[in-house]
């Protein structure tokens, strides 16, 4: 397996549509071509991260954090951004980050959370422009699940926590095969009509050239007749930030607790509790302060984040309660996701868990 199929699959996940403008997600250091001998996870890329993956064979590292952020204008090893690429292209360690689209990726950073911590009815705090379309085509009856079932398994039909969402209508489709054609149905020269079911279902924006290939190859006509219209509708599966409930109200104290155990905190930071119980959770992963705002209108008892500055505390406005649990902390669940979609391409395939503690701030 070359390192662009790995790719490949936690892009059709994580698309890199869905990253931030700032961000700089993808393949950061290496060649897609290249065969991957071993798949080392991380939160961080490091020098203590990139000598463990020469040590274990490794030599491609999927990372939550983008190790180049900023343009280069040179690399001659005067800090730890120049040092990493250099003993990577050194050792022939490639390097993919997987950063803000997999912030907003349904089943990402804030969906592992909020499984993590036992939330259902789940929304997303604050959605993405992910744009939907509409796909249309014409199948001969007896093809039409078929055909449907490639664009499902392609991956249209998702609506909210539904998905194979289509509508179907009954209808007569005409034609005339000309010279030269080769008709799955029909005669050359003789006009002909066949019953044909319209298909209608919705495709997100980045799958839609592989749900159009799906469709194609599972359809009996030589020329496939189909329609795809861009729509207004957002994806409101996908964006950064997440709400739910917890399955009974729970005491403050005891939440908080909870979370020292789950995320193996050692301190944990809040502000003045509001009540004295926490039943609807909103949280975001990593540096999540700027959707204060969106948590409160979520109607959240709590909201959980990575990091919230000083004056940022004052924006709870006696609103909700702030609970600061450290951006490692919040984030380090992404070795999971990548491992979970790695070995669902192949579950012999050699991956690792970086056992690197990449966390820069202590605690005493």
């Amino acid at each position: 397996m070359v390192i662009k199929e790995i790719i490949r699959h936690l892009e059709d996940f994580a698309p890199l549509q869905y990253q931030e403008s700032y961000d700089n997600s993808g393949l950061l250091v290496g060649c897609g071509e290249t065969t991957v001998s071993a798949v080392l996870v991380s939160l961080d890329v490091t020098e203590d991260v990139i000598q463990e993956a020469i040590k274990y064979g490794c030599n491609l590292i999927v990372a939550h954090h983008p190790l180049i952020f900023k343009p280069l204008k040179k690399i001659t090893g005067d800090n730890l951004v120049e040092r990493c690429i250099m003993l990577a292209i050194k050792n022939e360690i490639a390097i993919y980050a997987s950063h803000t689209n997999m912030d907003a990726a349904k089943g990402g950073v804030n969906y592992k959370l909020a499984e993590k911590i036992g939330l259902f009815n789940l929304s997303v705090l604050s959605e993405t422009n992910s744009t939907l379309n509409k796909l249309v085509c014409y199948v001969p009856v007896n093809y039409a699940e078929k055909v449907r079932m490639a664009m499902f398994e392609g991956g249209a039909g998702f609506i909210g926590n539904y998905d194979c969402c289509s509508f179907n209508t009954n209808g007569n489709g005409t034609y005339r095969a000309g010279e030269g054609s080769n008709p799955f149905i029909g005669e050359i020269g003789v006009p002909h009509t066949e019953p044909e079911i319209k298909v209608e279902t919705v495709v997100p924006d980045h799958l839609l050239k592989k749900v159009v290939q799906a469709m194609i190859k599972a359809h009996p006509y030589e020329e496939v007749a189909y329609d795809v219209f861009p729509m207004k509708n957002k994806d409101t599966s996908v964006g950064i930030g997440v709400v739910g409930n917890l399955p009974h109200a729970i005491p403050f104290d005891g939440f908080i607790m909870q979370l020292k155990k789950l995320f193996d905190c050692k301190t944990i930071k809040t502000s003045v509790p509001i009540k004295t119980t926490v039943h609807r959770v909103a949280l975001c992963g990593g540096s999540g302060a700027n959707l204060i705002p969106n948590a409160i209108a979520s109607g959240a008892d709590v909201y959980i984040t990575g990091e919230i500055g000083y004056h940022q505390y004052f924006n709870a406005d006696n609103k909700i309660a702030l609970i600061e649990l450290g951006h490692y902390e919040t984030e380090q669940l992404t070795k999971e996701i990548f491992y979970d979609l790695i070995l669902k391409i192949n579950p012999k395939f050699a991956v690792r868990f970086s056992e690197i503690n990449t966390n820069p701030i202590k605690t005493y």
